[in-house]
This record gives C-alpha cells, structure tokens and sequence, in this order.
C-alpha cells in the first residue's frame, strides 16, 4: 500500500515528540492491581473509584442478567432494544439524581454529542470551558450553534461571553463537574447563579463525581442544593465509580422526550446489552449503601497529598480521586511513567493532545481498593523517580 497520505511520517513524528501512544494488555480484572506483561503492578490510573469494577456481587448480577436477557439487544432503545432491565435502571438513575426521568446512553461520548446536539442548532449559542472533555467539545463544535470557549474556571470571562451574546436564540453554559485531567471542580453555584442572571441552561457532566461526591454518591450536582431548574441537563457514566459501562442524561420529562425524538446518538445506537444495566442496577445500590468506600477514598486522598508534600512535590489543587503531577515535557512524563512501572506503580504519562501543550503530567488516581500501604509504596516511588 503507498503511502501518498504520509501516514508513516505523521507517526514518526509523533514518536520523536514522545507522544506516540501504544495500549497495554492487561492480564486480569480491573482492581487495585494488575497483571501486566507477567507482573503485578499496583494500578493508579483507573477511573474505577470505588472498586466496584471487579466486585463478585456486580460480576454476578452481569451473569445473571445475561442468563435471563442473553448477551445484546438485537437494536437500538426505539426498535426493540430497550428492555424492562433498562427501563429499571433510567427509573433508579433518575431517583438517584433527584430528577424525574433518566435516559441511558451507550457511552459517555454519546451522551454529551446526543444532549448538545439535541437541543442546540444554528442560531443559539453554547458556552464551554476550554478544559471540557473532548466529547463537550466535539458536542458544541458540530452542533452548527455559536460556539465560544471561556478560560477555564474563569467566570468573569464567562460573564463577558454570555453579555455579548444578546442576538442567540438559546444560550446552555456546558461544563465538566470535575475535570479528568486536573482534578478540580467546577464553581456549580456560581456558574448556576450566572446562567440565570443570562437566561441561559446549564449542562454539567458529572461523570468523575457521581459514586465519589454527595450524599450517597448521588455527585456534585447535589439533588438536596440543585434542582432540575437549576441544571436542566445533568450527564453521568456507569464506567468510573459504578464500575460498568454506558451513561444517562437526566433531567424533565420533556427534555428525556425531546432526546429521544432528537438525540442521533440515541436514535441510531444499538442500546447496551441488558446485563449491563442489571449489573450497574446492583452496584448503583452498592455505591449508595457501602459509604465506607467514599471514606476510605477522602482518607487516601489526604494521605497521598500530604505524602506528596512532604516530598517537595507540587499537585494541582484538587480534593478528588485525580491527583495530577504535572512535569512538563512529554519525553520527561514517559521517562517517570517508566521508572515507576520499575517500581511496580502502574502510573499512565498525559501527553497532548489530552492535555495542553505543555503541561504532560503523571495522572494519578486513588480508588477504595487501595490500602494506605499502596499509597506509601507509590509515594516511596515517586521519591526515587524524581531524582533521577
């Protein structure tokens, strides 16, 4: 085959940045370690929070379910994919965020492209921080509405965009609760307060927060200080602290309506195999009930940052499960991701362009399957890799 596109220069070039990517084949389920080409490496890039990925209780409910529904949909929710397990689960989703309906998604990615694209079009107007997932970004890009991007966390200049945007039809202020790649959150109250003073919805991905935040997990967008008036669109995901797969929007019953009329990512996706919401139906109750898990989690946390102190090291400002260790250049990033795999830590270098030119950073994550001995170990890890 030539290669009259330059693929193989494009890939190259991406090794002599260092930022060619390659996967792992990871050898065992998802825990707080894992078997890794023939070692045990202890696994501090998971997004699965609370342990509930590898949890024989949410592993057997996945069994059961497949026994009673077998293993796919046949086709999307509005065919004949949407069975009585998920309809259960949109109805424990909904209850669990304080809203009145939910509306599951095959993936996070198709949650937020489905929502934005389904409510916004040419003549309205979608605000962003600039440090949104790329599936918020991508949402607003296509979308056809105004697209602006405010610095991130930066309401002041969220204020200016909002205030010149007086010829816009319909104005939604989109935001990750907490960010995946630094860990701090988004200021919900006043972004709220903001969107009102403009007439404007605001749609927040919780995605990071639910299981780890709030009462009972319920996330950042706490049903107890935020109604649907205040967050008309809420998005969540089942893969990081529920430890399944998929993802919902929630909200009014006319907004779930209107996805399902207008979502594409909806409409035209083979729904998620009905094990699958029996089995997040089980470890949802799990991450409600077992608020030891959300303890253990704030208490590792602590000990890390602490740790991380007293070693001369400085994080990003963040209370999350996600402690970034920002270094700079890539080939530096790659280097200490190496040294700490020799260690035994699985810790996964962020290169552009997940991260802005930059800022390559060691992102380091905590779940409730870790012991303080395995936050000591990586601490004793990060001591002997940063003075190489």
């Amino acid at each position: 085959m030539s290669d009259s596109w330059g693929i193989r220069g494009w890939l190259d070039e991406l090794r002599r940045r260092d930022l060619y990517r390659q996967r792992r084949v990871v050898e065992s389920p998802q825990s707080a370690a894992l078997e890794v080409g023939g070692r045990s490496l202890l696994n501090f890039c998971s997004n699965d929070y609370l342990g509930l990925a590898g949890d024989p209780r949410v592993a057997e409910a996945f069994a059961a379910g497949a026994r009673e529904w077998g293993t796919g949909s046949g086709a999307s929710h509005l065919i004949c994919g949407h069975t009585r397990a998920h309809h259960e689960l949109e109805e424990a989703l909904a209850a669990f965020t304080g809203r009145p309906r939910a509306l599951l998604f095959s993936t996070g990615y198709a949650a937020n492209m489905g929502a934005i694209n389904g409510l916004l079009t040419a003549g309205d107007a979608v605000f962003e921080d600039r440090l949104n997932h790329a599936s918020l970004l991508d949402g607003g890009w296509i979308s056809r509405a105004r697209f602006e991007w405010f610095e991130h966390a930066d309401l002041a200049d969220l204020a200016k965009r909002l205030s010149e945007s007086g010829d816009c039809r319909r104005r939604m202020v989109v935001s990750d609760g907490t960010f995946s790649m630094d860990g701090d959150r988004c200021a919900l109250r006043e972004t709220v307060a903001l969107a009102r003073e403009h007439d404007a919805w605001v749609m927040i991905d919780d995605a990071h927060g639910l299981g780890v935040h709030g009462s009972r997990g319920c996330g950042l967008v706490d049903p107890a200080h935020f109604g649907t008036d205040e967050v008309p669109v809420l998005v969540g995901t089942l893969g990081k602290a529920f430890g399944t797969f998929g993802a919902f929007v929630a909200g009014s019953e006319e907004l779930v309506e209107l996805l399902i009329q207008k979502a594409r990512s909806y409409v035209f996706t083979t729904a998620l195999p009905s094990a699958v919401a029996v089995a997040t139906l089980a470890s949802l109750r799990i991450a409600m009930d077992e608020e030891w898990r959300r303890e253990r989690l704030a208490e590792l946390v602590d000990r890390f940052r602490t740790g991380a102190v007293s070693l001369g090291l400085e994080l990003l400002d963040s209370s999350s499960p996600i402690q970034p260790l920002v270094v700079g250049d890539p080939g530096r990033t790659v280097a200490l991701s190496r040294a700490l795999e020799e260690a035994g830590c699985l810790v996964t270098a962020i290169r552009p362009p997940t991260v802005p030119e930059g800022t390559s950073r060691l992102r380091i994550t905590l779940t409730a399957g870790h012991s303080p001995a395995d936050v000591d170990r990586l601490l004793d890890a990060l001591a002997s890799a940063t003075r190489l």
